[in-house]
């Protein structure tokens, strides 16, 4: 069974919002670091922004910097990430992932697990 399970995305168009959710079967402190990527068909996944919940640490590509915003919820056990000025590149399939890699990276995938389905986000022109 997953430990971590995305919600919230949708269809907008560019410029508007949307807040995705991952809800953790665990309290979120539990999780050392965990992070939001995203892939579109034929590109690379692409990491989006990571946090590690005991110190509240986050880390965000610089493709949305400024736009997207990674927060933690502990009574829910849930995750956040809300997204402005969305733009059609953001389009895609985004997905919530855990590691114990020290570094809590946005820059690879590698050492996440616990990756399912997601959730998609189009955006439109």
């Amino acid at each position: 069974a997953r430990l971590l399970t995305e919600s919230g995305g949708g269809s907008v168009q560019a410029g508007g919002s949307l807040k995705l959710s991952c809800t953790a079967v665990a309290p979120i402190f539990n999780y050392y670091c965990l992070a939001w990527f995203r892939q579109t068909p034929g590109k690379e996944r692409e990491g989006v922004a990571s946090i590690k919940p005991s110190i509240a640490r986050t880390q965000y590509a610089d493709s949305v910097k400024g736009r997207f915003t990674i927060s933690q919820e502990n009574t829910k056990n849930t995750l956040f990430l809300q997204m402005h000025n969305l733009t059609p590149e953001d389009t895609g399939v985004y997905y919530c992932v855990t590691t114990s890699s020290n570094s809590c990276p946005v820059d690879s995938s590698t050492d996440y697990k616990d990756w399912g389905q997601g959730t998609q986000v189009t955006v439109s022109s």
